[in-house]
């Protein structure tokens, strides 16, 4: 490899329109479409229920179905894009999300409405799979990770401003409103697209069955499948705090709900400062000191949760922000590794990683869903559980990385 060659992998593909600030943020908001077409619409869900006459368990259906078409939509889009490009299928991907927000929005009972949360689910699917191909297809070495850092930061804020901004154009409009603001959502970032220049170098040959076989060509990467598992795994008590916060501190600390949303906020913005908190400690310490000790400082953060979390909502929250921030250091560092385990299929590793990282979010919100007499326990014990598992697969994954590069 001559010097031009090196030269041309350590630096950012150029983009002529967008240009690396404009990539980052189009990267970001693309990769943030869960949290905006899930958050955004929380405030509505007690006024949806009262308009369409439809039991909560039959509106939570919009939010379940959701969740389960995303992580099918995602194994399929990811491989698809490796064989058509990233462009292409992020405008279908957009376009279905425009359509079917806005069909949202003059949906006239709940059965509809989950139809076309199904395909907005799709839709998302796309964005969020061919986002984070985009980031290995265009950026290189420690630059990718400080891209990654930059964007999980930026999807961080997500969660905690998309109840307000919901709760804001309700205070103007329905819940009709609300899907509106996504579909202008949609639109913004489908205009963004437009001005994105392909970014995948290599295609996959072959019909779409052969495109979609290669997720399982990805999983056959021992490598790739325990990273896969350590950082997913890790998602799941991430969740289960996020699902059952109103419970903890509405039911159990007897806070009012704009006080709980002020507590939640401030340890979930804690999350924003993790990815760059990693970028400080990655100049002097090496990934593996970085991981491990995060995960032990998760592990006693977990135990502390458990023995005195329900003393008073100050220290749940404290502990709960120390544990989502150590947490959000992991993400550069994982996201970086699993893709340098695969050198081609960059669309399927996306697709797997976000599917991961969605179904165990999704089983932590089982979990704490559950009729738990103490939550504030059961989100303590699964933080130290799954932090104390993941320091076990990680130590299995770095002997099977060791003994493939050898």
């Amino acid at each position: 490899m001559n010097k031009s060659e090196v030269a041309c992998k350590t630096q950012m593909k150029p983009q002529k329109y967008l240009g690396k600030k404009g990539l980052v943020i189009l990267i970001a908001l693309l990769s943030a479409f869960i949290p905006l077409s899930t958050d955004l619409y929380l405030p509505a869900l007690p006024g949806m229920a009262e308009n369409f006459q439809a039991p909560v368990s039959l509106m939570n259906l919009t939010l379940v179905v959701f969740f389960v078409f995303y992580s099918f939509g995602t194994l399929f889009l990811g491989p698809l894009s490796d064989k058509y490009g990233r462009k292409p299928i992020l405008i279908i991907g957009l376009a279905i999300y425009i359509a079917s927000s806005i069909l949202c929005s003059l949906a006239n009972n709940v059965y509809y409405l989950i139809v076309w949360r199904i395909f907005q689910a799709i839709g998302s699917g796309a964005a969020t799979s061919v986002s984070m191909a985009i980031i290995k297809d265009s950026f290189y070495g420690r630059e990718r990770v400080s891209a990654l850092a930059l964007v999980q930061s930026m999807i961080a804020v997500a969660p905690v401003i998309a109840p307000m901004i919901g709760a804001q154009v309700l205070y103007f409009t329905s819940w009709r409103g609300v899907f509106w603001s996504l579909a202008a959502i949609g639109l913004i970032s489908f205009l963004g697209v437009l001005f994105l220049e392909e970014t995948i170098d290599e295609r996959t040959v072959g019909n779409i069955f052969h495109s979609l076989s290669r997720l399982g060509v990805v999983l056959k990467n021992r490598g790739f499948t325990f990273l896969l598992l350590t950082f997913s795994f890790l998602n799941l008590p991430m969740m289960a705090y996020v699902s059952g916060s109103s419970y903890i501190n509405v039911n159990g600390f007897e806070l009012s709900e704009q006080i709980y949303s002020y507590f939640f906020a401030a340890s979930a913005s804690l999350a924003v400062i993790g990815p760059f908190i990693y970028l400080k400690l990655a100049k002097h310490f090496k990934d593996n000191t970085i991981i491990v000790t995060s995960l032990g400082i998760i592990t006693i953060l977990g135990l502390l949760i458990f023995l005195v979390g329900n003393l008073s909502p100050w220290v749940f929250s404290i502990l709960m922000g120390s544990s989502t921030m150590t947490l959000s250091i992991l993400r550069p560092p994982g996201t970086n590794l699993m893709f340098e385990q695969q050198k081609h299929d960059t669309g399927s590793v996306s697709s797997l990683m976000s599917c991961g990282m969605t179904l165990m979010g999704s089983l932590g919100m089982i979990v704490v869903s559950l009729d738990w007499e103490n939550r504030i326990f059961v989100v303590g014990i699964l933080l130290a559980v799954v932090a104390l598992v993941c320091l076990c697969l990680w130590t299995v994954s770095k002997s099977i990385i060791k003994h493939v590069q050898q």
